[in-house]
């Protein structure tokens, strides 16, 4: 992916110019599991932030959501996510069993 902002509110892209996005890939798959259906326009409120405005009071930017809707895309092609009913996205099946999975071997070699 190219260097590109996350969110109207930052004023410099992501260091990690390699790992972000998967970072972000895991970060909303976990936001979906928690939740039943998330939407596009859900996540850009999620990860966006206060925009610096000068002098002038900060005030909420969302982030970028043609992101958030790549990274919907990227997961309902490898099968965590897919389309819900009602609009938005929810947790597979198969994405359930996988981020139960990854959840007891994480807490495994914590103990």
């Amino acid at each position: 992916m190219d260097i590109v902002k996350t969110s109207a509110g930052n004023e410099m892209p992501p260091q990690d110019s390699e790992g972000w996005f998967y970072k972000r890939a895991a970060s909303v798959a976990r936001h979906i599991y928690l939740r039943k259906e998330v939407g596009v326009g859900k996540l850009n409120k999620l990860y966006g932030n206060a925009k610096s405005r000068g002098a002038r009071p900060s005030h909420h930017a969302d982030a970028s959501g043609s992101i958030n809707r790549r990274v919907l895309q990227a997961l309902e092609k490898i099968g965590v996510v897919e389309l819900s009913p009602k609009g938005g996205r929810r947790i597979s099946e198969n994405g359930q069993r996988d981020l139960d999975r990854i959840a007891a071997q994480t807490l495994e070699e914590e103990e």
